[in-house]
C-alpha cells in the first residue's frame, strides 16, 4: 500500500497517525512522504515493499529482545578482571539517582542554554576535579580520554607553533590510532621506546629524539599497561628544556594515593572520568577531561566550554556561565581552533557527585584499597608454575601484565577456559604486542574481594596444571 494512502498508525514509529502525518506534510507544503526523499537518487531507492514480518505486540517484542540480550554475558554475571580503558568500579547509588534526573538526562549535550542550575553543577564538577588534579582550569568533558589527549596535543601544537609530539609505545594502540586520526595533518606523532624490564619510558631513547621541533611529550601515569611512571619529573624537565609542553594522561581514581601530575611538571593533564561514578557500557560511559593552570596561553587554546563564576549587576550576587566564549567554535564557527561538538556534560555532573561524595579521605581509601588488592592478586598469580609478571621490576596501580609464555597455552585458550567457569580473564595483548608472545592485562579494583582473587588464582592454576 502506498505511504500516502496508509490509514493506520505504526505502533512503534512516532507521528504516523494519519491526521498528524497529513498536518505535518501540509505545514511543509508537501502531499506525500515520498517527497521528503526527492533528493535521494532513484538508483539508491528500494522500488518495492520491504516485505517485513508483521510487527509484534509489545509483550512478544519484549520477550524477543530479552532473548537476544540474554546471549550477552556481563560483569554482573561473571567475575571480571578486564580493564584496559574501561574499568569496573563501585558506583554509589546517589550517582545514578542524580544523573537520571530529567533536567540533567534529557538535555542535548547535558545542558540547555537557559538552565543556569546546570551551569552551576558543571562549575562544581570542574572545581572538584581541579582540586583532585591540582590544577586551576578544567573543561566540560569531551567524549573520552582519547579525544582529550588528542585535543591536549593540538593545544600544545598551537601554543608552541610546532608539529611533533612524542608518545611512549605503551600507549593503548586504539587510543594511539584515535590520536593519529584526530591530530593529522596538523601534528606528527612519533614514538619513544619503553624499558622492557620496568615498562617505563626509555629516557635514553627519549633524549635521542628531542629537538626544537617537539611541541609536546605525552605520557600516562598510570599507563595503559598499569605501570606507574615514576620518572615524571625528569620527563617534564626534558620537555621544558626544549620549551615543549609536558602532557600527562591520568586515571583520576589513582590520585587519592599518587601525586597529581602538576607537581612533577605537567602543563596539561587529561584522562577519563569513567572511574568516577560511571558504569561500564558497551560504547558509552566514557568522558575525557583536560586540566591546565589558569594562564591565558592555555585557557585560550581550549576548544571546549569552560564554566566560571562572576559577579552580576546586583551587589553580592554571583552567576555561572561560559568563560572566554569567543574562543569556541560556537562563536568562531569555521574559524574555530577545533570544533566543540557534542560534549558529555552529564558525565561531568556524575563525576562531580562522586568526588563530592567521597571527598579527600574517601579517594585516599579507595586508592589504597585498589593498590593492596591488585598487588595481592599479582603476587598470588605469579606463584603459579609457568606464570610470571611481564614487568617484575615495574610498579603498578590496578593493572598488571601477566606472562603465560611458559605455560604452553595461548591467552585465548586460557580465557576461553576461564569463561567456562564464569570468569572474564585479562585482556589479550598478543595482537597489540606480538613480540611479547602470550601476555594478558589483568585489572583488580576495590570491587574484588579476596575470595574473588583466590578463585581466579585457583582456576588459573588448575588450567595451567592440566595443559
Amino acid at each position: 500500500m502506498a505511504e500516502k494512502n496508509r490509514t493506520y498508525a505504526h505502533p512503534y514509529i512516532p507521528n504516523t497517525v494519519p491526521e498528524v502525518r497529513d498536518a505535518m506534510l501540509k505545514e511543509m507544503g508537501l502531499t506525500s512522504m515520498e517527497q521528503l526523499h526527492d533528493a535521494i537518487p532513484d538508483s539508491l531507492k528500494l522500488k518495492r515493499e520491504m516485505d517485513l514480518p508483521p510487527a509484534m505486540n509489545e509483550y512478544k517484542l519484549r520477550r524477543h529482545i530479552d532473548g537476544l540480550l540474554s546471549k550477552n554475558k556481563h560483569s554482573g554475571d561473571y567475575l571480571n578482571f578486564l580493564g584496559a580503558g574501561c574499568w569496573q568500579h563501585f558506583i554509589p547509588a546517589v550517582c545514578d539517582e542524580i544523573n537520571q534526573r530529567s533536567e540533567f538526562v534529557t538535555a542535548y549535550a547535558g545542558e540547555p542554554y537557559e538552565d543556569h542550575g546546570r551551569f552551576q553543577a558543571l562549575f562544581e564538577y570542574q572545581s572538584l576535579l581541579a582540586e583532585l588534579v591540582d590544577m586551576d582550569v578544567v573543561n566540560v568533558p569531551t567524549f573520552d580520554w582519547a579525544q582529550a589527549a588528542s585535543t591536549a596535543i593540538r593545544m600544545a601544537g598551537r601554543i608552541t607553533g610546532r608539529k611533533i609530539v612524542l608518545l611512549p609505545r605503551s600507549v593503548d594502540p586504539d587510543k594511539a590510532a584515535i590520536i593519529r586520526n584526530y591530530c593529522t595533518p596538523v601534528m606528527d606523532i612519533q614514538y619513544v621506546d619503553i624499558d622492557q624490564v620496568t615498562g617505563r619510558m626509555d629516557l635514553d631513547d627519549l633524549r635521542s629524539k628531542l629537538s626544537d621541533d617537539i611541541a609536546a611529550i605525552y605520557f600516562e601515569n598510570p599507563g595503559y599497561l598499569g605501570i606507574i611512571e615514576d620518572q615524571g619529573a625528569e620527563i617534564s624537565e626534558l620537555a621544558h628544556k626544549i620549551n615543549a609542553v609536558s602532557i600527562v594522561g591520568v586515571d583520576p581514581i589513582s590520585l587519592g594515593v599518587l601525586e597529581p601530575p602538576g607537581r612533577y611538571g605537567a602543563d596539561i593533564i587529561c584522562g577519563d572520568l569513567q572511574p568516577l561514578g560511571m558504569h561500564m557500557n558497551f560504547g558509552g560511559g566514557q568522558a575525557g577531561f583536560i586540566a591546565t593552570r589558569d594562564e591565558e596561553k592555555y585557557v585560550m587554546e581550549y576548544p571546549s566550554r569552560l564554566f566560571g563564576i562572576v559577579p552580576t549587576e546586583v551587589e553580592g550576587e554571583y552567576g555561572f556561565g561560559d568563560v572566554a566564549y569567543e574562543r569556541t567554535s560556537f562563536a568562531l564557527r569555521e574559524k574555530g581552533k577545533e570544533s566543540v561538538g557534542t560534549q558529555t556534560a552529564l558525565w561531568g555532573i556524575t563525576a562531580g557527585v562522586y568526588l563530592a561524595l567521597l571527598g579527600p579521605a574517601g579517594m585516599q581509601e579507595v586508592g589504597s584499597t585498589i593498590i593492596q588488592k591488585s598487588h595481592y592478586a599479582a603476587k598470588q598469580i605469579s606463584r603459579i608454575p609457568g606464570v610470571s609478571l611481564r614487568f617484575e621490576k615495574g610498579t603498578f596501580f590496578k593493572e598488571f601484565v601477566v606472562d603465560f609464555n611458559d605455560t604452553g597455552l595461548t591467552v585465548e585458550e586460557i580465557n576461553q577456559r576461564l569463561m567456562k567457569t564464569g570468569i572474564f580473564g585479562g585482556k589479550n595483548l598478543s595482537l597489540s604486542y606480538p613480540s611479547w608472545g602470550q601476555c594478558a592485562l589483568y585489572c583488580v579494583t576495590e570491587t574484588h574481594t579476596q575470595a574473588d582473587i583466590d578463585r581466579l588464582v585457583d582456576t588459573l592454576r588448575s588450567i595451567v596444571s592440566t595443559s
